[in-house]
């Protein structure tokens, strides 16, 4: 009893520091862009935490671990994808879009697509509803694995659970924006980075090594120490599905996918100095890297331990793998160490829950209301109305995600990730870096991506399977729509393409160092 008290405490001490973080961000907000984008002003580590903890869910934590639980080496493929979109994401997507908003002032993306595709209402329209239908679905994902660690931890109904952790996120969120966001992340990077770090090895060590580990995995399914399941469609079982041909659309989902998500892309326009990308894209991808890696190994280590009957997974849940890091870390690390374990999940929970309900705030307030209903707004009208958003979205998502639909929530999650991918990668990356792409290509490569997902997603729920991830088929559409459309249609102005730095380049040459380098060739 004792023991379970001060468990308690120490989570509500864990709760209570970051309403405090949000007390001491709310100080910092002058103005609308001191709430959605920190005043630019973040620093290298913040900034590089904000990324990885954008991305670092509770997929990476819970649904890593689940994966390899699952399926075991084939699926190790998401170690190198996953760390991969931080690094794509801030050198080849936010090293040009900080340099152009420098000098435009840039809130959201969509300024960039409003900008670029000299479309104020068109495309900024578009890819806000789309932005704000997304992160409302990948919000629910979040907030069921937050009230998954909290109805364990303290063995409560899960409704209770998720009223606690959306409570907690949306306070400090509403409070201190983006400041307050960073400063969280830069707290829940070090606690996910030193945890996984701690827990990690022990679980593995636990399990009785590597050694013995694999011998357990191949005694299952000798293709779970292989890279990939043999090539064969439909596979020869449900976990065998992580086939050549399937790794090639997890690697365009998860690279690609992630790093062109709004609640991603839109950290790069926070960072205080152009520098920071240099190294950022290495830092961050080292970080993540480390960090899934554990995470899988340690799920494979959870399937070894629950063969040799050291554990077992909970019954009468809808998804059993998903717990294997809490009960395989549980094990190892019980009593007392068992909230400790708790925050380290829900660190990368929220980490990822609360720049997802400040992207819906930033598209209610900044990319609908000011650019569409009153562009004459105040500063403290645009903050009122992005806290609100936030709000609402809350409600919104607690009433999705308050029945627990495990199985329609799992496909909507990874739909979600796949319209990430087939609406916004294609008009980002033909955006920054071909001159021809033009605006009436860069709708219909949003529009067209947005259906193809829908209509391939549906097909291969409720139809017949398909050998690769649906997305990829609308990614496929959302390209050739791109080249199609772009190449009938008019070209874009040369003052645009100057404006946005359009080009094969990451980084535009000074003109005193371009002439040098024409000197020499």
């Amino acid at each position: 009893m004792q023991m379970e008290l001060v468990g308690t405490f120490i989570i509500i001490l864990y709760f209570v520091g970051l309403m405090a973080i949000g007390a001491l961000a709310s100080k910092k907000i002058k103005n609308s862009e001191d709430f959605l984008v920190a005043g630019r002003n973040l620093g290298f580590w913040t900034f590089t935490l904000l990324v990885v903890a954008s991305i670092c869910s509770g997929m990476t934590i819970l649904g890593v671990a689940g994966l390899g639980f699952a399926t075991g080496w084939p699926s190790i493929w998401e170690q190198i994808f996953v760390p991969l979109s931080a690094a794509v994401c801030i050198l080849f997507f936010g090293t040009k879009l900080h340099t152009v908003s420098a000098k435009t002032g840039y809130v959201t993306v969509q300024d960039y697509f409003a900008h670029r595709f000299y479309s104020p209402k068109g495309i900024r329209g578009t890819s806000a509803i789309i932005g704000i239908l997304i992160s409302i679905i990948y919000l629910v994902g979040q907030y069921i694995s937050i009230s998954m660690v909290l109805s364990w931890l303290f063995n409560i109904p899960y409704q209770w659970a998720l009223l606690i952790g959306a409570v907690i996120v949306m306070g400090y969120t509403i409070l201190g924006g983006l400041y307050a966001i960073g400063m969280a992340s830069l707290v829940q990077g070090i606690m996910i980075l030193l945890g996984v770090l701690l827990v990690g090895p022990a679980v593995i060590a636990a399990a009785g090594g590597m050694t013995h580990i694999n011998t357990v995995l191949a005694g299952i399914d000798v293709n779970m120490t292989h890279l990939w399941y043999p090539q064969m469609h439909p596979p020869y079982a449900k976990y065998a599905f992580l086939t050549p041909e399937y790794l090639v659309s997890f690697f365009f989902l998860l690279t690609l996918g992630l790093a062109a998500a709004p609640h991603v892309v839109n950290n790069v326009l926070a960072a205080r100095d152009i520098k920071y990308f240099r190294w950022a894209p290495l830092a961050a991808f080292v970080i993540y890297a480390v960090i899934m890696y554990l995470c899988k190994i340690s799920g494979f280590a959870a399937l070894s331990m629950v063969h040799d009957k050291m554990i077992a997974m909970p019954t009468g849940v809808a998804n059993p793998s998903d717990y294997c890091f809490i009960v395989a870390a549980q094990y190892v690390f019980p009593g007392i160490f068992a909230p400790l374990v708790a925050i380290i999940v829900l660190s990368a929970v929220m980490s990822t829950t609360d720049r997802l309900m400040l992207t819906i705030g930033s598209y209610v307030s900044w990319d609908v209301y000011v650019q569409f209903i009153n562009p004459d707004a105040s500063e403290e009208a645009i903050t009122l109305l992005s806290r609100a958003a936030i709000l609402l979205s809350t409600i919104i998502t607690l009433y999705l995600a308050w029945s627990n639909p495990p199985e329609l929530l799992a496909w909507l999650i990874w739909m979600a990730i796949g319209v990430m991918l087939a609406c916004f990668v294609t008009p980002l990356f033909a955006g920054l870096y071909w001159r021809r792409a033009t605006r009436e290509g860069a709708i219909a490569s949003m529009i067209v991506g947005l259906v193809g997902v829908f209509a391939f997603s549906y097909y291969a729920k409720y139809i017949a399977a398909m050998p690769m991830h649906p997305s990829i088929y609308g990614f496929a559409l959302s390209v050739l729509a791109m080249i199609f459309v772009s190449l009938i249609t008019k070209k874009p102005s040369e003052k645009v393409l100057e404006e946005t730095n359009t080009g094969l380049y990451i980084r535009k040459l000074k003109p005193a160092l371009m002439g040098r380098l024409s000197d020499k060739i």
